[in-house]
């Protein structure tokens, strides 16, 4: 498993599906999760975000699963292998905010603020 493909792993380890977020496609439903990629090597800490994406009348079930993000982290880091080395992520600040859509106000969108360190020499 590559970098790419680690992160994707991590995304997609919320019961939600999970797209980078250059590569959408036209037929995902809500709710989902949309996520930067960006790589780097030992030393460089990397800033990345996801959206999670639903469309509801209420925020209560997008809450909850920032939550369950939030935990997976836990209060210290998640490490995710991948060959050659590990991705040591933490949360960033903010970790999480509330966006809205001005085109309809049924979506619900947590902008999800994240910093790995790609622990491996390229």
């Amino acid at each position: 498993m590559d970098k790419v493909q680690a992160l994707d792993k991590f995304w997609n380890g919320f019961a939600l599906p999970a797209y980078d977020e250059s590569s959408v496609p036209d037929q995902a439903q809500f709710p989902y999760i949309t996520y930067s990629v960006s790589m780097d090597s030992l030393g460089n800490v990397v800033n990345l975000h996801a959206n999670l994406w639903y469309r509801s009348t209420s925020w209560r079930e997008s809450t909850l699963k920032v939550e369950e993000i939030s935990k997976e982290i836990s209060y210290g880091f998640k490490t995710i292998p991948f060959d050659g080395g590990y991705i040591y992520i933490t949360r960033g600040a903010p970790f999480a905010q509330r966006m809205d859509d001005p085109d309809d106000n049924l979506i619900k969108r947590y902008y999800i603020n994240v910093q790995a360190e790609f622990l491996c020499l390229d």
